[in-house]
């Protein structure tokens, strides 16, 4: 852990020491995002500290050289973990913490700390009562900044920063070939591919609906559907795929440290959520250089055109998402055109040097530097 007199000499080069609190154990879409702008951060020559879980899957992620100081954080009760938090921090001195999601910013409180300014990031559109104390607030998209000013937050203190995504590195077409077997899927075959958490907002009863009245193969080629991610509604929906007689067609693997994996194996990516304040599988999709189809949730319209680098449809319509699932995969011209702009789209609004110059020059201007 860096001490005072290193952070000055971080200071007299205009370099700005920070530290990062989060309370996740897995790399859900907020834990990801916190280890790139950590990373992201060091690699720019930034002090430092990562505040998390000592048992997060968040520590895998991050340099080595990263200080770390792990606090259980089991709770917003927990006031050990919060008197944790203000001695790591008084000890470390950064002049910007940053918080992320409720728990954590819930447990952290600077009131006596003038050195430092506490910066809340919100990715979705939570309860304020545990994030009015912040002296500042990112909404990762403009309706969640809109959100935290009509709801009481000082405009002057909101800021919109989205997220970025790291460069992906195509595999070897024998490496997909391999994934694809191991999947149980034919290598001539149609894959559609969706990542999430199986939990009601995601919308999978809706695509395993549609995917039910789609042809089960097309010019030819089988269609398969793989289902990235784990949660309260997996025995539901493999029931579901039971009875719409789904089951050789369907595959599931469950939760995934990297879906990314997954996604590159697609010939259609698709986002089928009911509400979606952000869409960071959209961003990943496009980092693969993937088509998309998706909802037409608050997020997704934000960050996606239809028809120029997604295709977009009603929420909550399998019918719609029917349609243009059989219209996207029987015109592979249209998959390459939507594919090619959304990743020159997230290489341009959501790169990592768009992204976290961004968040350098917000807290350059917080603390009036």
């Amino acid at each position: 852990m860096s001490n005072d007199s290193a952070c000055n000499e971080a200071s007299s080069i205009n370099t700005i020491p920070s530290a990062h609190v989060i309370g996740g154990r897995l790399l859900g879409g907020a834990e990801l995002f916190y280890a790139r702008l950590v990373n992201a951060l060091h690699q720019r020559g930034h002090t430092t500290l990562a505040i998390t879980h000592p048992d997060s899957l968040i520590l895998n992620a991050l340099s080595p050289e990263i200080s770390r100081a792990p606090i259980p954080m089991r709770g917003i009760w927990d006031l050990w973990s919060r008197w944790q938090i203000c001695k790591v921090i008084q000890q470390y001195r950064p002049e910007i913490v940053q918080t992320y999601m409720g728990r954590a910013t819930r447990l952290t409180h600077l009131p006596d700390y003038k050195h430092c300014v506490h910066v809340a990031r919100l990715g979705g559109y939570y309860n304020l009562t545990g994030y009015r104390h912040a002296h500042a607030w990112i909404g990762n998209t403009q309706g969640i900044c809109d959100y935290l000013i009509r709801n009481g937050l000082p405009a002057q203190r909101v800021f919109h920063i989205g997220n970025f995504i790291l460069p992906r590195q195509p595999s070897p077409a024998e490496v997909l070939m391999h994934r694809r077997q191991e999947l149980g899927v034919p290598n001539h075959a149609l894959l559609i591919v969706a990542v999430g958490r199986l939990h009601p907002v995601k919308g999978f009863e809706d695509l395993i609906t549609a995917f039910a009245t789609l042809p089960t193969t097309l010019a030819g080629q089988p269609i398969y559907l793989a289902i990235i991610g784990d949660g309260p509604l997996k025995r539901q929906l493999k029931h579901l795929c039971g009875q719409l007689g789904l089951a050789e067609r369907v595959r599931w693997t469950g939760w995934q440290q990297d879906a990314g994996l997954f996604q590159e194996l697609a010939d259609l990516i698709i986002c089928p959520s009911r509400h979606e304040p952000l869409g960071n599988v959209i961003l990943e999709a496009w980092a693969w250089r993937r088509p998309v189809l998706a909802t037409r949730t608050v997020g997704l319209v934000e960050i996606a055109a239809h028809q120029e680098d997604a295709w977009l449809v009603p929420v909550s319509d399998p019918a719609a998402l029917a349609a243009a699932m059989q219209l996207l995969l029987t015109d592979a011209l249209l998959r390459d055109y939507l594919a090619a702009n959304g990743y020159r789209k997230v290489h341009t609004a959501y790169s990592e040097q768009t992204i976290v110059s961004a968040y350098l020059d917000l807290y350059h201007h917080l603390l009036g530097k």
